[in-house]
């Protein structure tokens, strides 16, 4: 059995027990009843994630997947494939946006080459290279079935690899040139939505292009008719690479038993890959804020989670999950911290 079939296989449910246990507890706490309002449900969350009424995520890391695409040889982006390379190089800098916030909360960036369509240097960047980029998907599969299972793979190896080391709290991150087009293509496919409703500007793409960008997702999903019930077959036939690594960094927390962040628009998308394969893994993610990429409100309706933060974000590579980590873990403060109406010396009826 191959590492990703056995990964499904050990995902189970949270456990329901503790979390009416943490509830009970949290309703006592010193406060009213209710009154710290989402804290309480991120906490509850954890306790059946970590079975503990005092679950930990000081340990915490962003997992940036990175791979190119093909597909903005059809005119979707208005980037070349090199800044891909160089995103990934400065991350391991500490030069980006995601490693700027990640400094911030004490989390580790651990960048992940997918499919970086070059050669990039390895000393500071995984290498869990499948192929060279996603291919063009109007042209064909993004990928085989083979290399989408090696991509999904890819982020299950990384994520174990993390968790051993003793990380409690995973994020996922990407990036791609040119990944919003795949990521529409994949939510436009499992949510049964034309690619118009789900296609948006990407990294500034001129307005006047993105019904372009559409009509290329289109005409791809016409060629390829992905299976919407079978993630696999999405993500293989639309890609793309980091997309399924992302993705399986989802599947390896559920797995484990360790809550993962999903960042905006790309990292939703993977959600539903994710999902996909197995709907248990959703017991397992946080949203963490309301993308402005047109299709993030889209995708994050289709999982059936909301968002916690608004910020008018749309960078990516992990930002907004990133800045989630705090909110997390001050769920687990107020949870430690707080003393209940009988440990003050409060009779409560």
């Amino acid at each position: 059995m191959s590492k990703l079939f056995e990964t499904l296989k050990k995902i189970q449910p949270r456990d329901k027990t503790f979390e009416a246990q943490a509830l009970d507890r949290i309703n006592h706490l010193i406060k009213p009843k209710g009154s710290l309002g989402k804290l309480e449900d991120i906490a509850v969350k954890l306790s059946g994630i970590q079975r503990d009424l005092h679950p930990s995520v000081k340990k915490k890391a962003v997992i940036v997947c990175a791979g190119d695409h093909k597909i903005i040889e059809e005119g979707v982006a208005t980037s070349s494939k090199e800044i891909t390379k160089i995103q990934a190089i400065n991350m391991t800098r500490g030069l980006t946006g995601v490693c700027a916030l990640a400094k911030h909360v004490g989390a580790e960036v651990i960048v992940t080459d997918v499919g970086i369509d070059n050669e990039v240097p390895y000393d500071k960047i995984v290498n869990k290279k499948v192929k060279y980029g996603a291919d063009n998907f109007v042209k064909g599969p993004a990928m085989s079935r083979e290399e989408a299972i090696k991509a999904l793979e890819a982020g299950i190896e990384v994520a174990e690899k993390a968790i051993a080391s003793g990380v409690q709290l995973l994020a996922t991150g990407e990036m791609g040139i040119g990944n919003t087009t795949p990521s529409s293509a994949i939510v436009s496919v499992i949510g049964g939505l034309d690619p118009s409703e789900v296609t948006g500007m990407g990294a500034n793409l001129p307005q006047d292009k993105v019904k372009h960008k559409a009509d290329v997702i289109r005409k791809g999903i016409e060629i390829n008719q992905p299976n919407p019930t079978d993630g696999l077959d999405v993500l293989a036939k639309v890609g793309g690479l980091e997309i399924g690594g992302m993705a399986g960094v989802m599947l390896a927390g559920a797995a484990n038993r360790v809550p993962v962040v999903v960042d905006g628009f790309i990292s939703t998308a993977a959600a539903l890959i994710a999902t996909t394969l197995n709907p248990t893994v959703k017991e397992y993610l946080f949203a963490s804020h309301s993308s402005l990429e047109l299709g993030a409100k889209k995708a994050t309706e289709l999982l059936g989670l909301n968002t916690a933060l608004d910020m008018n974000m749309r960078l990516g590579e992990g930002t907004g999950a990133v800045l989630m980590f705090n909110i997390i873990e001050a769920a687990t403060y107020m949870n430690d911290e707080m003393i209940t109406f009988e440990e003050a010396g409060f009779i409560v009826d």
